[in-house]
């Protein structure tokens, strides 16, 4: 790795920095180890480019170091794999090579893409440990329900002691309250004994708020030229922009190499201003696909802006660059069916939701180039073309439900019976679907957002979060916004933990029961049938009667069909063939006897498959 520590082959460190507005550089380091706690200070030699660079013995595995700036500022590593004491405190050194990878885990290749089911964690709140380790301990947990990849929120190091992770300013170095980078490890590999693929959730749009102190001695890393929600952007395609550029590239492979994780997911990349061709999105998956041969290694987005451009397949269907995007269209739709909320974005759906739900299943997006109302704007590209397998499905995620007010989870905002024609439909259709930490037993824990910033920071945010809720009815009155959540208080982070103690218990028991019946019918019936391409066909979209009709024609001959009911009456399926087909799930054995006689009950669901 060409930035921050490195051990070399004679066992001592190169500590390298780029810091084009410096004039000169030390490394401080203090060396725990060795009973000295006094720092010792190194100058790094001046090179080209703004780069500054010493080769040294006296460094170790466990020294701590700090850069010191033009004698005046101390800094802490940008690329640091270790910060024990925050991140403004020291950085520390790691040597990569330490941990003993089991010959398993040396021999591990990956799943394909076809049969993910993931579960989203943010690694703080999942457990009572809050830890790498705890999340280890749920595994055999995943595996059983029937997920096949784990996906960790952000875990780069974030000021405080609890953030959801997208607030990071150190990329390299995973969060010490979560556990020491061997933890992570530890956690990667029991996964991969497990069978489970294992995601990270990386944040390459903006740094956080608190902590971040490139600005001081390479500021070419951001530039005013790009405006983001967070200020001035990434320098990702002006002068000096190709330094910058190779940081973000090369901590996507030090996660996918250094801790094998088996993929990655970009967070919201439609916040990544980049005219350069090729953008730095672009790029990064090229250098990854090229990387990467023999390990099946999965990257996703998350993108607003609908851009098909990176989910092309090449001619024999394999994937060029991305593997799938977060399809925030089909959430929209189906939250909009089971809740009847039109606020906000959901105002772009609530007139024709069963229509925006067919064309997800069918096509992919919903908006594919038409004028989204709310946006003000044309949104999103053509993805008819695209395979199912593009297309991550979810009804509940931690935006979607963070972002409220309250933290409520769908199952607090719909009718149990929505909720189960919802997943009924999005846990067997072809698109991989994703879970959030818990909506698998109707977890009654709220999901807050949460930080552990300071001083008028700290207000800033609390208020920040309150007025963004301003234009909602309901919260017109400052006396209401006030009852919104503090996100800095430490009761709104431990009341967002997952309370494990109500598994056991009705009507969760039920629940989670009905999802792992239903991977159950994914992992034997639907995934045999994605390592074909797909056609998808609308038989039926009834935006009064709520009823619907879609099927894909796979190219070995196979036909998978879905009647589905999401309305509170009963309706006809008279429009709908129903030649001979096995059925091989339906709501309720009640349901499959109305469908026979040609009637569809009330948020009831059927799958057939036809040969």
């Amino acid at each position: 790795m060409p930035f921050g520590a490195e051990f070399g082959t004679d066992g001592g460190v190169r500590f390298r920095l780029w810091a084009p507005k410096a004039q000169q550089v030390e490394v401080c380091l203090q060396n725990f180890s060795s009973g000295n706690s006094e720092q010792e200070h190194f100058p790094l030699e001046k090179q080209e480019d703004g780069w500054f660079e010493i080769r040294t013995n006296t460094a170790a595995a466990g020294t701590r170091y700090q850069f010191e700036i033009d004698g005046e500022v101390k800094v802490p590593d940008p690329a640091s794999r270790l910060q024990p004491l925050d991140v403004h405190g020291p950085s520390e050194v790691v040597d990569p090579r330490a941990f003993d990878w089991n010959e398993r885990e040396r021999q591990w290749r990956g799943r394909r893409w076809e049969e993910a089911v993931i579960y989203e964690v943010h690694v703080g709140a999942f457990t009572p440990e809050g830890t790498f380790g705890g999340v280890m301990e749920r595994l055999d947990y995943l595996s059983e329900l029937g997920v096949t990849a784990v996906e960790l929120m952000p875990v780069s190091d974030f000021p405080g002691r609890r953030n959801w992770g997208y607030d990071g300013v150190l990329p390299f170095a995973p969060d010490s309250c979560y556990g020491s980078s061997e933890d992570l490890k530890r956690l990667v590999q029991a996964a991969h004994e497990k069978g489970l693929m294992i995601f990270l959730d990386v944040v390459y749009n903006h740094f956080g708020p608190d902590g971040n102190y490139l600005s001081i001695y390479s500021p070419q890393f951001f530039t005013n030229r790009h405006r983001t929600p967070w200020g001035d952007g990434i320098n990702f395609d002006g002068p000096e922009s190709r330094v910058v550029r190779d940081f973000f590239i090369q901590n996507a492979l030090y996660w996918l190499e250094e801790y094998r994780f088996d993929g990655l997911r970009l967070d919201a990349v439609h916040a990544i201003a980049d005219d350069s061709l090729p953008d730095i999105i672009t790029e990064l998956a090229e250098v990854v696909r090229e990387k990467f041969s023999e390990r099946q290694i999965h990257l996703m987005l998350e993108n607003a802006d609908n851009g098909a451009r990176y989910l092309q397949r090449s001619k024999n269907g394999s994937v060029r660059l991305y593997d799938a995007q977060w399809n925030d269209d089909i959430h929209h739709a189906l939250h909009v069916l089971t809740t009847g909320e039109s606020d906000g974005y959901y105002s772009d759906y609530a007139r024709q939701p069963m229509h925006h739900l067919c064309r997800c299943l069918a096509e992919g997006f919903a908006y594919q180039g038409e004028r989204s109302e709310f946006h003000n704007a044309p949104r999103g590209e053509p993805s008819r073309s695209l395979p199912a397998s593009t297309f991550i499905s979810f009804l509940q995620n931690h935006d979607q439900i963070g972002n409220r007010a309250f933290g409520q989870r769908i199952t607090q905002l719909a009718p149990a019976c929505a909720v189960k024609a919802a997943m009924e439909i999005l846990l067997l259709a072809p698109s991989p679907p994703l879970l959030f930490m818990g909506e698998e037993f109707g977890a009654s824990s709220p999901f807050l957002f949460f930080c552990d910033f300071q001083g008028e920071l700290a207000a800033a945010v609390t208020r920040g979060r309150r007025n963004e809720f301003s234009r909602f009815a309901k919260f017109s009155s400052p006396e209401m916004r006030e009852r919104i959540p503090n996100p800095n208080a430490e009761e709104t982070f431990l009341r967002s933990k997952i309370d494990w103690s109500s598994v056991a218990e009705e009507p969760h028991s039920s629940m989670r029961r009905l999802y792992r019946k239903l991977l159950l019918v994914r992992q034997r019936r639907i995934v045999p049938l994605l390592r074909h391409s797909s056609q998808a066909r609308i038989e039926r979209c009834d935006e009064e009667g709520r009823t619907l009709a879609v099927e894909w024609s796979f190219r070995d001959g196979s036909v998978l069909g879905l009647r589905a009911n999401l309305g509170d009456k009963s309706g006809s399926m008279s429009t709908v063939s129903r030649s001979e087909a096995e059925q091989i799930y339906c709501t309720s054995p009640e349901a499959s006897r109305c469908f026979e006689r040609g009637c569809l009950p009330a948020w009831s669901v059927k799958w057939v498959m036809k040969k």
